[in-house]
């Protein structure tokens, strides 16, 4: 199974063919994917197979493994997912990383997730730093059901509210709040870029999580509302604009500095003393 689905994936151009099986292979075995080789002679059973087939089938058309398995890791917290929330990825894992390594959980801060999704940001923040008090906001009602479980399922009490980006004074009163932290990944591809991308993405995961038809629009406001709210700003950005959200953070905080990812690319603006 893993050779003929590897072949399989190949044939209908999978990302990672030899990684997709042994993630599904994994999943329908409940084994880690080093077993796999540890039994590597074992035979599948008429229940594993029934299983396994419509999985491998929906793998071939491009569907997001994470959607087959239902959730994905994220740091220490397992995050569930499906089309209505983007799937977490590493740069993201940094991006909460960054905040992480720069303040202790001696510090009992306020932390505001704009345009939260699967609520992972939040979540794995209050994991690390249970004396923190973490709130996502999101446009989408779906996205919101998938946050509040996350939250559930990786036991941590993480406050979930709908709120739109170009809106955020809002009757749930964010706007009004002390926020030592904001963080944000809203949505920073723009429609052009769409054909460079590949169909697992642009078929499965929810366009209103991805695109936008000026970005730079979203970071302005994102950015006027933290210097308004006198919080240090932690930005992930599309690194073909990323030198362009710098200075915009740069005219509303005296400093905002620019970050690579773990490929190289410019992917992070962080910014602090806002002028006020």
């Amino acid at each position: 199974m893993l050779e003929w689905a590897t072949d399989y994936f190949e044939e209908k151009r999978v990302h990672n063919p030899r990684l997709s099986i042994e993630w599904l292979l994994s999943h329908v075995l409940d084994i880690n994917r080093l077993d796999l080789y540890l039994k590597f002679d074992r035979p599948l059973s008429s229940s594993e197979l029934d299983r396994l087939r419509p999985l491998v089938k929906r793998r071939g058309m491009h569907e997001p493994l994470q959607h087959l398995t239902g959730s994905t890791d994220f740091l220490d917290c397992t995050i569930h997912v499906s089309k209505d929330v983007l799937i977490p990825r590493p740069e993201t894992e940094q991006l909460v990383e960054l905040i992480l390594n720069q303040h202790s959980d001696s510090e009992s801060l306020n932390l505001l997730d704009i345009g939260s999704g699967s609520g992972c940001i939040p979540i794995a923040i209050k994991k690390s730093r249970p004396s923190w008090s973490c709130t996502g906001v999101d446009i989408s009602p779906e996205a919101l059901k998938i946050s509040s479980k996350n939250a559930e399922f990786n036991d941590v009490n993480v406050n979930f509210l709908k709120a739109d980006i170009n809106d955020l004074n809002d009757p749930e009163g964010i706007s009004t709040q002390n926020w030592d932290i904001i963080v944000s990944n809203p949505p920073y591809i723009t429609h052009p870029e769409k054909s460079e991308m590949d169909p697992q993405v642009v078929n499965f995961e929810p366009e209103l999580a991805l695109f936008h038809n000026d970005p730079l629009t979203l970071y302005r406001k994102i950015c006027e509302f933290a210097a308004h709210s006198d919080a240090k700003l932690f930005l992930e950005c599309n690194d073909k604009f990323a030198d362009e959200i710098k200075d915009l953070a740069g005219s509303f905080y005296h400093r905002s500095e620019l970050l690579k990812d773990y490929d190289g690319n410019d992917r992070f603006v962080i910014a602090q003393n806002p002028h006020n």
